[in-house]
């Protein structure tokens, strides 16, 4: 009974590990799109990290997160990644992912009344 633990854990192992090279665990922070968030099981592209966000990505490839940025990197996931998985999101894989920062949730601007969108 030993062995077969031995090998069935061996094999859960492998099979993570091979994983990590073809997926990607792909966090939605809570957004106004998404307001629960979501943790998606994704196929893995050559800019992705095994734990990943639309922040992270932001933060790597562009410098500073915007909700522009967010909002390509997320609609580019779903538009061109298989998602094999979706689950709940994970505050814990989100921090992973963008190395223990964290961005504005909502994806809003601060409020200001110069600004001449809103008026």
């Amino acid at each position: 009974m030993g062995r077969i633990i031995a090998y069935l854990l061996a094999a859960v192992v492998v099979v993570a590990f091979a994983s990590s090279f073809f997926l990607t665990l792909f966090v939605v922070q809570p957004i106004d799109a998404v307001p629960e968030g979501r943790t998606l099981i994704v196929s893995r592209s050559e800019n992705m990290e095994f734990i990943d966000s639309a922040d992270a990505i932001c933060a790597r490839e562009m410098v500073n997160v915007s909700h522009f940025c967010r909002t390509g990197a997320l609609a580019d996931v779903i538009n061109t990644r298989q998602i094999y998985a979706r689950l709940p999101y994970s505050e814990w894989l989100y921090k992973i992912s963008t190395d223990g920062k964290s961005y504005e949730k909502t994806g809003h601007r601060s409020s200001n009344h110069d600004d001449p969108i809103r008026q």
